[in-house]
């Protein structure tokens, strides 16, 4: 595909569409609620409330063989050299499955499969060490991946190993995770792959202190030298590497802590349920393909209709931390500006991602997504068996989350202004038959695979992050002057804000 995707074809169909409701296009076709529908094992996706006919699905699908779609997404299987800028494979799928004979990708799924290896010693050595808490400290793709599937499947009822997530570098937030701890029953495990990450020494050295000794400190990192000169001894090291990016490493031993939580075998799980969407993906046609028809479905509502945000919407109290989980996904991912060529992105590309828990966001920000002039596309995400005792709740936050999608698609009419309901609010429903480490393993596949798609599309870099940078070497260079020594401060604004935070030294 060109540096500069042509996406006129798509704009043609959005202006022919302008003045079809998206009522009056399920209305028009009667097929359109099954047709425009895919399961793939236990996850169910609807697309029929996209602002989308046949028509402009068939010109989405010539832009993704156009792109060569499938050609891309071999080539991430087989470990060619996708992360251009940084000259890397992304091998994250290498991690759960072994679906490419390529030598690079069968070495790399040699050494994830020892790690797990290693990994479940560790789990079963503390398990039997008489520790009852366990402190994650990293951030960033080190921490929202972990603590996501921690929340979501952890037994309220379970006495197994309690985890407490630690991110922020902000003092307040290790003494409130502290506070409540034993240090003779805690064990502390630092991830960070360059284990140079700002945030997790200071925390970590921290706890260190706090733990009293080493004996209960663990590392994941892929520079073994410097958690070994930070006090964990090698055993107690779990190795990451350059072929996975931070946000695609929960499947790595990044999950160390998924594994003390929930025990080894259900982190397993979790990696069998990437593993079978994996297989989907690089197997199933483009038209039977649930990434690609979700990664055309972005890209149609951001360059053919020119929609600047995207929620989230998760009907499951336990799913509550994946809209952030998928803000670093995919805005880490595709909030880029240069083609990988260099050249400028001339098309819009990623849009703004957030969102929250169904029914609580009802009463918050669904005023404006059902009257707000923003229009905001949104994937509602839903579970279809609950595993608790109390049905009748059950029931009605399925409804809540039917009549959410139907509300926004369909709107109301009215004789008041106040109360008209303009409809035409475009959503993807997603079902997952229960929330189990499988399904949930397959709902996060999917939109790791929907982002390489459509970063693909875009013709940028999914798995390089350069803009987190920047601010930090300023940080860095700014510390000093924060801690009231003499620095040269060039910005005139910093220097006032300077004098505002120095003011009573």
């Amino acid at each position: 595909m060109e540096a500069t995707p042509d996406f006129s074809a798509l704009r043609a169909h959005a202006a022919r569409l302008a003045d079809t409701s998206l009522k009056q296009l399920i209305a028009d076709d009667p097929a359109r609620a099954s047709d425009y529908a895919l399961r793939v094992g236990p996850l169910y996706a609807n697309f029929a409330r996209q602002r989308y006919d046949r028509a402009a699905l068939d010109a989405l699908f010539a832009l993704a063989e156009d792109a060569r779609v499938t050609t891309a997404v071999r080539a991430l299987f087989d470990g060619v050299v996708v992360n251009s800028t940084e000259g890397r494979a992304a091998l994250h799928t290498a991690l759960r499955s072994d679906l490419s004979q390529t030598p690079v990708a069968r070495a790399a799924h040699g050494e994830a499969m020892a790690a797990l290896t290693r990994m479940r010693a560790l789990v079963a050595t503390l398990h039997g060490s008489g520790v009852t808490d366990i402190v994650s400290v990293g951030i960033g793709g080190s921490d929202l991946g972990p603590r996501l599937v921690v929340d979501a499947l952890q037994d309220p009822s379970s006495t197994a190993l309690r985890l407490h997530f630690l991110s922020n570098v902000d003092g307040a937030a290790v003494q409130r995770t502290i506070a409540s701890l034993d240090p003779a029953r805690t064990a502390v495990v630092l991830i960070s792959k360059t284990f140079g990450t700002q945030e997790t020494l200071l925390n970590g050295a921290i706890l260190r202190n706090w733990l009293g000794d080493d004996i209960r400190l663990y590392a994941v990192s892929a520079n073994v030298e410097r958690a070994a000169a930070f006090g964990v001894a090698p055993e107690r090291i779990l190795p990451m590497w350059d072929w996975v990016g931070g946000r695609y490493s929960l499947w790595s031993a990044v999950g160390f802590p998924i594994a003390l939580a929930l025990g080894m075998d259900r982190f397993e799980q979790l990696l069998a349920g990437a593993a079978e969407m994996d297989a989907h993906v690089l197997a199933a046609p483009l038209r039977d393909n649930l990434a690609v028809w979700h990664a055309l479905t972005a890209i149609w509502n951001r360059n053919a209709l020119g929609r600047g945000n995207q929620a989230v919407l998760s009907y499951d109290e336990r799913l509550k931390l994946l809209p952030n989980f998928l803000q670093q996904l995919v805005m880490e991912s595709l909030g880029k500006s240069v083609h990988l060529d260099g050249s400028p992105v001339t098309e819009a590309s990623v849009p703004v991602w957030w969102g929250g828990i169904g029914t609580d966001v009802q009463h918050s920000f669904f005023q404006a997504l059902h009257q707000g002039t923003e229009i905001v596309p949104a994937d509602f995400i839903g579970v279809i068996r609950a595993d608790h005792p109390h049905p009748g709740n059950h029931q009605a936050l399925l409804a809540n989350l039917l009549a959410q999608t139907e509300a926004l698609a369909n709107g109301q009419g009215s004789d008041d202004p106040h109360r008209i309901y303009p409809g035409d609010r475009p959503s993807t429903l997603l079902l997952l038959d229960a929330l189990t480490p499988h399904g949930l393993g397959m709902l996060l596949a999917l939109y790791e695979h929907s982002v390489y798609v459509q970063s693909v599309l875009w013709g940028v870099n999914a798995f390089d992050q350069f803009g987190v940078e920047l601010g930090k070497q300023v940080a860095n260079r700014l510390l000093p002057a924060v801690r009231g020594e003499s620095v040269d401060v060039a910005d005139p604004v910093t220097r006032v804000l300077l004098g505002q935070i120095n003011r009573d030294r």
